[in-house]
C-alpha cells in the first residue's frame, strides 16, 4: 500500500462521517432515516437495517466469500471500511453534479481496481501460470448497451476499457489481445505485467497450489481420480449500482477472476446477464462469487426477469435466485440490486460481502459480516 492510500486511510478511520455497519446491508430499504447520532458519537458502530430504513442511488460491493467474524485483524477491517467509504464517496460526488449513473459506477470502480485490496485490477489474483487476467462489464439501463472485456493482462482499468467497447465498437465484447489492440487504437495505455504483482494475492496462490497438492496426493493414495481433486472456490470481484437524477440505472463488475484458474477461464463478471445487468424498467445488479454457477442461472437477467413478468420486489427477486436457485445448484455468492425508484438489497448466502450505500443524507454506510 503506498503512502498516500495510508495517509488516506488514516484520515479516513480517524474521521467522522463513514459509517460502518458491522451486521446490515442485508434488506430492502424504504422509508425515513433514523435521525444521525450527536457527531461526538459517530464512530464504528453495528446498525441493522431493515424495512423502515432508507433508500440509495449508489450501492457497492468489494466481493463475496467465507468472511467470519474475526477473521480480519482489526486494521484489516478499518483498511476495507475505508477503501469503501472512498469509493462511495467518490461515486456520490458525480451524482451530486448531475453525472450520469453511468459516470458514477466507472468513477467507482476504476478506485476500487486501484486498490490492491480487492481482486480487481491492482488486487487481482492470481492464475495458475502466476499471471493476472482481468474481465469487466458495465451496461446502461436507459438503452440496454452493455460493454465487456476479459483476460486482459496489460489493461489497468479494465472497467474504462469496458465502457468503451460499448460506446466505440459495435460488439458488446473483446477478449485477450484483441481487446488490447482496440485499447492501444483508443489511446488507452498498457501497462507492465508486473503493476498486478502483490505478495499477498501470490502467496494466496501458492498457499492453495499446496492445498491442492495435498489433496491429490490423498485422493491417489486412495485410489480416487485426481482429475476431480480441488482446493476449493476462491473467488471476489468489485461491483456498483448506481440511480441518476434523470432517473436512469447503471451497473458495472469488475474482477481479477478465480485464484489458481487455468486454460483461460472466464467467470461471470463479464457476462452481460449473468454478472451485470441493468434496465430502467426493474433494476440494476452486480454479482459477485462462484461464476460458472451464475453463468448457468443467467443470474442478473433472472432477478430482472422476475421484476418484470412476475411483478416482484427487488428483495424478493434477488431472494428467490441467491437463496433458492443459487443455493440448490450449489453455488455461493451474492448480489447487489438498486431498482428504478431507489430501494435496494444486498443478498448472499455466504458469512460475508465487502458492502456499502450512500444514505439519503450523503453519509457512506458500509459493511463486511452477514447479519
Amino acid at each position: 500500500m503506498n503512502k498516500n492510500r495510508r495517509k488516506f486511510i488514516g484520515s479516513a478511520v480517524a474521521g467522522i462521517g463513514g459509517v460502518a455497519l458491522g451486521a446490515g446491508l442485508g434488506t430492502e430499504t424504504k422509508g425515513a432515516p433514523p435521525p444521525p447520532p450527536p457527531p461526538a458519537q459517530r464512530t464504528r458502530r453495528s446498525l441493522t437495517i431493515n424495512n423502515a430504513s432508507p433508500t440509495t442511488k449508489l450501492l457497492i460491493h468489494g466481493g463475496v466469500g467465507v468472511i467470519e467474524r474475526g477473521s480480519l485483524s482489526p486494521e484489516r477491517e478499518r483498511e476495507y471500511h475505508a477503501a469503501l467509504r472512498e469509493a462511495l464517496l467518490t461515486g456520490n460526488e458525480v451524482l451530486k453534479r448531475n453525472g450520469s449513473a453511468l459516470d458514477a459506477v466507472e468513477a467507482v470502480i476504476r478506485l476500487m481496481e486501484d486498490s490492491p485490496l480487492f481482486n480487481a485490477g491492482r488486487g487481482a489474483v492470481f492464475t495458475n501460470a502466476e499471471t493476472n487476467e482481468l474481465d469487466a462489464s458495465v451496461m446502461d439501463g436507459k438503452t440496454l448497451m452493455a460493454g465487456a472485456v476479459a483476460s486482459l493482462r496489460h489493461i489497468k482499468n479494465p472497467i474504462s476499457l469496458a465502457r468503451m467497447v460499448m460506446e466505440k465498437s459495435r460488439h458488446v465484447m473483446l477478449v485477450g489481445d484483441g481487446a488490447e489492440q482496440f485499447a492501444k487504437e483508443h489511446g488507452i495505455a498498457l501497462v507492465a505485467p508486473e503493476y498486478f504483482r502483490t505478495e499477498r494475492r501470490l502467496n494466496d496462490l501458492r498457499r492453495i497450489k499446496e492445498e491442492e497438492r495435498k489433496k491429490e496426493t490423498q485422493r491417489t493414495r486412495a485410489g480416487l481420480d485426481t482429475a476431480t481433486a480441488t482446493a476449493g472456490n476462491y473467488f471476489g470481484t468489485v461491483g456498483a449500482v448506481a440511480l441518476d437524477n434523470a432517473g436512469n440505472l447503471a451497473a458495472a463488475t469488475s474482477t481479477g477472476g478465480m485464484t489458481n484458474k487455468r486454460w483461460g477461464r472466464v467467470g461471470d463478471s463479464p457476462i452481460v446477464g449473468a454478472g451485470t445487468y441493468a434496465d430502467n424498467r426493474t433494476c440494476a445488479i452486480s454479482a459477485t462469487g462462484d461464476g460458472e454457477y451464475f453463468i448457468r442461472l443467467g443470474v442478473a437477467r433472472d432477478i430482472s426477469a422476475l421484476m418484470e413478468y412476475r411483478g416482484l420486489s427487488v428483495k424478493e427477486a434477488a431472494r428467490i435466485v441467491i437463496q433458492e436457485k443459487l443455493t440448490k445448484l450449489g453455488g455461493g455468492g451474492g448480489v447487489i440490486a438498486l431498482d428504478k425508484t431507489g430501494n435496494f438489497t444486498t443478498e448472499f448466502n455466504l458469512s460475508g460481502m465487502y458492502r456499502g450505500y450512500i444514505s439519503p443524507n450523503g453519509e457512506p454506510l458500509t459493511a463486511i459480516y452477514k447479519e
